[in-house]
C-alpha cells in the first residue's frame, strides 16, 4: 500500500528547456555538447560543492566569449512557466492527507531563486508547503540517481521504499529508485501531467 509520494520538480511541475543551454551557447563559441569537464562542474554545483561564484568562473573560463551576466541568463532560461493548473493540484492532493509528500530536486543556488522570482514568492511559498519536506540537492549535498539519496529521503523520514511512490521525468532516476523497492513513475513530457497521478497510484 502506497503511503508516501516523492516528487520531483523540473519537467514535473514546472515547464522546462533543457536545450536552451546547448542553443545559446554555441553564440559564444561553444559545443552544442556538454564536455565531461562541464558535467562534472554541474555534478560539483548541483550537490553544492561549488559555489555559484566558482560556477560561472569556471564556466566564463570556458566560454570566454560570454560574460558572467550572458552565462547566467543562459543557465537560468531552462526554467520555463509553472502552470497554475499544477499549483492548485498539488495544493488540493496535500489538504487531502491521504499520503506524506515530499519533493525531490537536482537543481541548484541559481535555479531556486529564479524560480522564486519567476514564481512570485507567495506562490512558491504555496508549492513548498504543499510538502512535508522540500528537499534540493544542492541543500543536501547529494543528487539523482545516487542511491544515496532515495536512502537519504527514506531514512530521514522513517519512511519503507515498498510503500513509496515517486515521480521523475528522467528514467535513470526512477530506476534507481526501483531498485531499493520504490515504486515509480517515469513521466513523459508532453505525454504525461502529474495531475493524473490518481490514475497511476
Amino acid at each position: 500500500m502506497i503511503k508516501n509520494i516523492i516528487f520531483d520538480f523540473g519537467d514535473v511541475f514546472i515547464n522546462l528547456d533543457k536545450e536552451v543551454i546547448f542553443r545559446e551557447i554555441e553564440k559564444f563559441g561553444g559545443s552544442p555538447e556538454l564536455s565531461p569537464e562541464i558535467l562534472a562542474l554541474n555534478k560539483s554545483y548541483e550537490v553544492g560543492h561549488t559555489t555559484s561564484e566558482d560556477f560561472v568562473t569556471q564556466l566564463a573560463t570556458i566560454y570566454p566569449q560570454a560574460s558572467s551576466e550572458e552565462i547566467i541568463h543562459i543557465w537560468n532560461s531552462m526554467l520555463l512557466d509553472f502552470p497554475d493548473y499544477r499549483l492548485e493540484f498539488i495544493e488540493n492532493f496535500s489538504r487531502e492527507k491521504n499520503y506524506r509528500l515530499f519533493l525531490l530536486s537536482n537543481t541548484n543556488a541559481l535555479h531556486i531563486p529564479h524560480v522564486e522570482e519567476k514564481m512570485g514568492a507567495d506562490k512558491f511559498l504555496r508549492f513548498k508547503n504543499s510538502f512535508e519536506q522540500f528537499y534540493l540537492s544542492h541543500e543536501i549535498n547529494l543528487r539523482k540517481p545516487d542511491a544515496e539519496i532515495y536512502e537519504f529521503v527514506l531514512d530521514k523520514n522513517g519512511l519503507v521504499a515498498e510503500e513509496t511512490f515517486f515521480i521523475d521525468d528522467t528514467e535513470e532516476n526512477t530506476l534507481a529508485a526501483e531498485k531499493l523497492g520504490i515504486t515509480s513513475w517515469n513521466l513523459r513530457v508532453g505525454t504525461d501531467d502529474v495531475i493524473q497521478l490518481k490514475d497511476r497510484l
